[in-house]
């Protein structure tokens, strides 16, 4: 018997899955029948089966036939904003559909166009998402398919603000933005492509390679199905493509050495048309919930709250990461409070389009499959059983405060808040709680509670200040050697305390802060990658301050910063090596030295074309280039590997 392998990831994406879903729920509601503005999506089945669920799809052209309170869904697509006043004008009820990612698009297009900034939208000008966004700027974008199309003088001399449609090839991505970057003012661009497409592809390929006979499920017209056919075929001659179960071959499974069938489907093609190819292929009888739905539905029962699970980073708009979640026909949600306790926090620094992330579930909404998320659960977790050692331990830690309350002060370490009362604060009467927001100071820990309801962690920094009874043990031994401390000098000092935001070094017995920024030249996540506690180190003494008893402390400074004499290390035409460090649409980035990096253009890579720099490096990987540039002033150097 032939074994069916279904690709990891097929069928309905996010967006799709969740206008379908609105759909449906909202019939439900009303119990009459509802509209959608255009097909819900590219889907044939998908839009038959709405209309037997009294959802009809109808156009703007039509609307004159409904009635006020009548209600119409908003496609993932999106539509332009006049769209919307329209509908509201009619006193239409409105139930917007549109997929975050492109909702995500709409709001980055009319903030720039706002600030005066020329819009290219990457896309199809005839597809209805890049109508949508359009409308967003005045319908007055610049809209390309690829670089061939962009008219230079329409953009020589502009603020350019670059966006694409969602699922646009990462081909014409790049060569659009090749061609605008060094002809326009000043250049600001948003990769929207959205990396369904892409995961699905990768899926398709890898899969197709292991299989005798590849089967892909979806629209005729689906422009990104036709896309698999294409990738499968070019690993599987016997591959096919077929809108539903009905056009699948009777004696599939007969074919000769055939051991293994692979199926994929588009991002339009729901689970139930993958249910009944399947099934069909298998053989079953579709009675009853198929074996298909059964282990479906098996994933679903193990997804409750406080569940840990694993999930990847499908799209990351400015609140949200919205995730696939492994096991899981739904998908998930990770609001940026969910990420982090840093309220400034910027997400695109947190997660990434393809990350795979673990997380708790906090609840499940069961009207439209979606599961919201924490990961800041897990990181406090862990962080209380670190300040339940800490308190056990009677060991020292620092906090930043965060906030004035009444009684005093809320502080802030790892994620999990720490209340300081008034009369911890200092030796004498504080009278205004203010001034202590926000800064970063030492303290022990004087209570630890935890219970079902949560932890309550109260910690003294009075307790730690001269003159205190429980003063620590080395503070006349840093009183006494302040006078040997001068700014702008180099001391030798030894690591005491490793932190998530720096070290602290004791320098002619005074405690000071080597912050994380100033240990290196070179970007580090982790102090302890670069310091041991207990290391001897030469410091730059950058700020001396006895009054507020704070030591400043550099390690970078002490050997200078290297693009100060950049000009006599690096000369054009010099062949240099460097390390691939990080990736871009526009090239890759070379490290030469600590704190150096190279720009190596797309353009610079191979004299063959290449769509993406990982096509040709990997990160890590050692090379060899030619120097092209050398600029101290904005610190820039270019090299190029075609030109060796």
């Amino acid at each position: 018997m032939s074994k069916i392998i279904l690709s990891e990831n097929a069928g309905f994406c996010f967006g799709v899955q969740r206008a379908v879903n609105t759909a449906v729920d909202s019939q439900k509601k009303v119990r009459h029948s509802i509209y959608t503005l255009g097909p819900l999506i590219h889907n044939t089945d998908v839009v038959n089966f709405l209309k037997d669920n009294s959802i009809y799809p109808i156009e703007l052209s039509e609307i004159d036939s409904l009635n006020e309170n009548d209600s119409i869904i908003i496609r993932s697509h999106g539509v332009a904003p006049f769209v919307i006043d329209t509908l509201r004008a009619k006193k239409l009820n409105i139930i917007d559909a549109t997929c975050p990612y492109v909702s995500n698009i709409h709001k980055k297009v009319l903030k720039y166009y706002n600030l005066g900034y020329s819009i290219v939208i990457v896309g199809d000008k005839n597809h209805p998402e890049v109508i949508g966004i359009n409308g967003w700027c005045d319908n007055k974008a610049i809209i390309a398919a690829n670089g061939n199309e962009i008219n230079l003088d329409e953009i020589k001399g502009k603020n350019l603000c670059i966006v694409s449609q969602t699922t646009e090839k990462q081909i014409n991505w790049n060569s659009v933005l090749t061609m605008v970057q060094n002809k326009c003012k000043e250049l600001v661009s948003f990769n929207t492509i959205c990396n369904a497409t892409e995961v699905r592809q990768k899926s398709a390929n890898e899969l197709s390679k292991e299989v005798d006979f590849m089967v892909v499920l979806g629209g005729k017209n689906s422009s990104n199905t036709t896309k698999l056919f294409e990738i499968c075929k070019q690993n599987c001659e016997n591959t096919i493509h077929v809108e539903n179960a009905g056009e699948i071959p009777d004696d599939i499974i007969k074919l000769k050495k055939v051991s293994n069938i692979g199926v994929t489907a588009g991002a339009s093609t729901p689970d139930w048309i993958i249910e009944e190819a399947i099934t069909k292929m298998n053989s079953i009888e579709n009675k009853g919930i198929s074996e298909f739905e059964q282990l479906m539905n098996e994933y679903d029962m193990n997804i409750h709250p406080g569940k840990i699970v694993k999930a990847t980073v499908e799209v990351v708009n400015d609140e949200e990461a919205l995730v696939s979640i492994v096991g899981y026909k739904g998908n998930g949600v990770l609001p940026l409070k969910e990420l982090t306790s840093d309220q400034n926090a910027n997400i695109n620094d947190l997660v990434k389009v393809g990350d795979e992330v673990e997380a708790k579930v906090k609840r499940i909404n069961h009207n439209d499959d979606m599961v919201y998320l924490s990961k800041l659960d897990i990181q406090k977790e862990s962080t209380l059983k670190e300040l339940k050692d800490i308190f056990d331990a009677k060991t020292n830690i620092v906090v930043k405060v965060s906030k004035a309350i009444k009684g005093g002060v809320l502080s802030n370490y790892k994620g999990v808040s720490i209340f300081i009362p008034a009369s911890q604060l200092d030796n004498k009467r504080v009278e205004d709680l203010e001034v202590f927001v926000g800064k970063e100071f030492e303290v022990t820990l004087i209570e630890f509670k935890k219970d079902k309801r949560g932890a309550k962690i109260v910690a003294s920094r009075r307790a730690l200040l001269p003159g205190s009874v429980h003063k620590r043990s080395d503070a006349p031994k840093a009183e006494a050697h302040w006078d040997s401390i001068e700014k702008n000098t180099i001391l030798e000092g030894t690591v005491k305390r490793i932190t998530d935001f720096g070290a602290f070094v004791e320098v002619c017995g005074v405690d000071g802060l080597l912050h994380l920024s100033e240990i290196s030249w070179d970007k580090i996540s982790k102090v302890s990658d670069v310091l041991d506690v207990d290391q001897k180190i030469k410091v730059y003494v950058l700020d001396v301050n006895e009054e507020s008893k704070k030591l400043s402390l550099s390690l970078k400074r002490v050997e200078g910063n290297p693009w100060d004499s950049i000009e006599t290390k690096y000369n054009v035409g010099d062949v240099v090596k460097g390390k691939v460090v990080r990736f871009s649409d526009f090239g890759a980035f070379v490290k030469l030295e600590p704190g150096v990096d190279s720009l190596l253009h797309i353009s610079k890579i191979s004299k063959d074309r290449i769509e993406k720099p990982s096509d040709v490096l990997e990160l890590g990987q050692e090379i060899e280039a030619k120097v092209l540039e050398v600029n101290k002033d904005n610190k820039r150097i270019s090299l190029s590997m075609k030109d060796m």
